[in-house]
């Protein structure tokens, strides 16, 4: 059976350079309502992915994205985003990009074709068979996720892979395949559009509901968060406020003192 790349074939629309703006964004948008559906569907193997992950990380697994382009962006972004929202130290979850860190901002040439580097990548964490490695690509090809998921494999390490194409080489490599089929892009082979905005959604769902199970929430709150910034401070105040039926300078106080929300409530229950 030959492999198809949906994600490459043409774009359902035609002479964009000679619609009007307001036109553009009608049919970009029309595109982008079809991502949610298609994350609907995936949603059993993403089910099944975070169960497995909550297992291991309640025994000190982590959890290492790794992708190249938009794809490693994406996995670098949602792990740098899991500290601040959830007060988890930053070796917990981990987003590795083919370039490395130069590669967030600036293409780096042939990075995704290096069959051998996203091993080596992976060595200095001291990965083990505690921890799970998704790849994300698009395409499902991408060289440089394939063989780090394979190497994973050999060593006992769950794998999981987020791709736009279904039967795709990453998807037969990984013990989870998450496949979240958008179709053909606005503009044809773009897949920092459609295929993107799933990504970024289907990461959201792993680790928010990860750090949900792992204790990091509580009520629809986030309780762990690091007070970083004004704004955080006064939200975590209000917090205690609503949960104590305090005034809202004992509230703060305490919160400085503890440093998160949780801490000052867990010190209420003593």
């Amino acid at each position: 059976m030959t492999f198809v790349k949906i994600s490459e074939q043409p774009s359902l629309y035609n002479d964009l350079e000679k619609k009007s703006v307001g036109e553009i964004l009608r049919e970009i948008n029309n595109e982008d309502k079809k991502v949610a559906l298609a994350v609907e569907k995936a949603l059993p193997q993403i089910e099944r992915l975070v169960k497995e992950i909550v297992s291991r990380m309640k025994r000190g697994g982590r959890i290492f994205y790794m992708g190249a382009g938009t794809s490693g962006r994406l996995g670098v972004l949602d792990a740098s985003e899991i500290p601040p929202t959830f007060g988890m130290n930053p070796s917990w979850v981990i987003g590795l990009i083919a370039g490395g860190d130069k590669a967030l901002r600036n293409p780096v040439e042939n990075a995704e074709d290096d069959i051998r580097q996203g091993w080596l990548d992976l060595q200095p964490f001291g990965i083990n068979d505690k921890d799970t490695v998704i790849g994300i690509a698009a395409s499902g090809t991408t060289p440089y996720v394939i063989a780090a998921l394979e190497e994973c494999k050999k060593h006992g390490i769950l794998t999981a892979s987020i791709s736009s194409n279904p039967d795709s080489p990453m998807s037969h490599v990984a013990d989870i395949a998450i496949e979240m089929v958008v179709g053909p892009e606005y503009v044809t082979g773009s897949s920092r559009m459609k295929s993107g905005t799933g990504q970024k959604m289907i990461c959201n769902m792993i680790t928010t509901s990860v750090m949900i199970q792992m204790g990091r929430v509580k009520g629809n709150r986030m309780v762990n968060m690091q007070l970083s910034n004004a704004k955080l401070v006064d939200r975590g105040t209000r917090m205690i406020v609503d949960e104590l039926s305090i005034p809202y300078e004992e509230a703060k106080r305490l919160l400085l003192l503890h440093g998160s929300v949780s801490a000052v409530l867990n010190e209420a229950k003593r």
